[in-house]
């Protein structure tokens, strides 16, 4: 779990995933010659910080957003929440600016977000909550589990995966963005008719820990249920530990999808957590590991 850990110490609040970008790119040169099938890689300028894979012929593309909820500051020690961070008063807050390191403690509630360090921050300051990774025999807690969690997974898709698009996605957390331009080139270069989105759910009354991966039949958004059921089906067969999600809220990469002038089926796969979006995030490593297991088996079947 070394990259996971590595991962989980960098910061890439929305729209400032330059660093998580690059470090991702970084090991992936340093990995794929060990790997099933050498991807062909895009990235760089003409995609901002997303980085693609194309493997063999994809049938299907795998998304997982690298960016994470946090906030942005303002005027006046005035902080706005990107994505939807939980403001639990106290918290502490880590960014840098150009006078330096910001460490800092947040105030107020949802109606009134301010910091208390000691002078102003330059406006558009981004900052992140300091991470506390913990890990015991039965679950891993930490900061950006959401989705950290869902790279993890889909780097480690890469070691065997023989045809497919794996592809690192931004701005999710903040209400999408990169989805458009990079369903475009997808279907302009190798086209898709199925796409599984490798990120993280909750735990609700119908989802519980150590019960396995979160199959969602839907969130605030509906998939085709034809795809869905050949989803579930496959699941059963694998014997690989899963639990089905029905929910009337949250969304993902997947309303991207769906929104597309493209006809792309697509599935949220991934475990569920506690604490969302705070940064005490906890997920069931059983959990994890069901969501590892789970991306190679249906990537070579779908």
């Amino acid at each position: 779990m070394k990259f996971l850990f590595e991962i989980l110490k960098l910061y890439s609040v929305s729209g400032d995933e330059s660093k998580l970008s690059e470090f991702i790119l970084h090991y992936i040169n340093q990995r794929k010659n060990f790997w099933k099938v050498l991807p062909v890689i895009f990235s760089g300028e003409d995609f901002h910080d997303c980085i693609l894979l194309k493997f063999g012929e994809p049938r299907t593309a795998v998304f997982a957003h690298i960016d994470t909820i946090g906030f942005m500051s303002r005027y006046n020690n005035q902080l706005i929440c990107v994505g939807g961070p939980e403001i639990i008063d106290g918290t502490t807050l880590l960014g840098k600016d150009s006078f330096g390191e910001i460490y800092c403690k947040l105030k107020g509630d949802e109606n009134d977000i301010s910091h208390d360090f000691p002078r102003g921050l330059d406006p558009g300051t981004r900052l992140s909550f300091a991470q506390n990774i913990r890990l015991d025999e039965k679950f891993i807690q930490a900061a950006y589990l959401d989705n950290r969690l869902g790279v993890y997974a889909a780097i480690k898709l890469c070691e065997t995966i023989t045809d497919g698009w794996v592809v690192f996605s931004t701005y999710e957390e903040n209400g999408g963005g990169s989805m458009p331009f990079l369903l475009k080139f997808i279907q302009d270069t190798s086209p898709i008719k199925q796409a599984l989105i490798a990120d993280i759910t909750w735990i609700t009354e119908g989802v519980q820990f150590h019960k396995g991966v979160v199959i969602s039949i839907r969130d605030k958004f509906i998939p085709r249920k034809k795809f869905i059921d050949r989803v579930i089906s496959l699941a059963i067969d694998s014997g690989i530990p899963f639990q089905l999600e029905v929910e009337g809220y949250g969304g993902s990469d997947g309303r991207e999808v769906q929104f597309s002038p493209y006809a792309i089926d697509w599935c949220f796969i991934g475990a569920a957590e506690e604490n969302v979006h705070t940064p005490d995030e906890k997920v069931s490593l059983a959990d994890l590991e069901a969501m590892l297991n789970i991306y190679p088996y249906l990537m070579e079947r779908l």
